[in-house]
C-alpha cells in the first residue's frame, strides 16, 4: 500500500517538493558555512520523495550540543517556514476526504522540517 501512496504522492507534488529541497540544499552547499544546512535540506528532500511507509527516527546523539545548536539555527532561519508550509498543505488536504492520507504525511514531515539534525525518516524494523 505504501508503494501506491508514494507513487501518487510523487505525481501530485511530492516530486517537485523533494526536488525543491534538493536544489535549495545544493545552493546552500555553495558556501562553507551553509554545507551542514544544505546536507540537512537534501536529507529532507530525499525524505519528501517517499514518506509513505516510513517513520521518524531519532539518533542517540540527537540531543547533543552540536545538534541542538544547529537545530536552533535551522529553526530560526529555515525550519519554521518549511513547517508552516507543511501545516498549510496538511490543512488544505484534510478538507477533502481523499487528501487525508497525504495530509498525514505532511504532518509526519513537520518535526523533521523543524529539527532535521539527528533525525531521519526510515522504514520501521519488522
Amino acid at each position: 500500500m505504501s508503494l501506491i501512496g508514494n507513487i501518487i504522492w510523487l505525481i501530485f507534488g511530492g516530486f517537485l517538493s523533494g526536488l525543491g529541497y534538493i536544489v535549495g540544499g545544493m545552493v546552500l552547499c555553495l558556501t562553507i558555512v551553509g554545507i551542514p544546512f544544505g546536507i540537512a535540506n537534501i536529507k529532507l528532500g530525499i525524505a519528501t520523495f517517499a514518506p509513505f511507509g516510513k517513520e521518524l527516527k531519532t539518533s542517540p546523539d540527537a540531543d547533543g550540543c552540536l545538534h541542538t545548536v544547529m537545530n536552533l539555527i535551522w529553526l530560526i532561519v529555515f525550519g519554521w517556514e518549511i513547517a508552516l508550509l507543511h501545516l498549510i498543505h496538511a490543512v488544505i488536504l484534510t478538507i477533502t476526504i481523499i487528501g487525508i492520507p497525504f495530509a498525514k504525511q505532511h504532518i509526519k514531515l513537520i518535526p523533521m522540517s523543524l529539527f532535521p539534525f539527528g533525525r531521519r525518516l526510515e522504514r520501521p524494523e519488522p
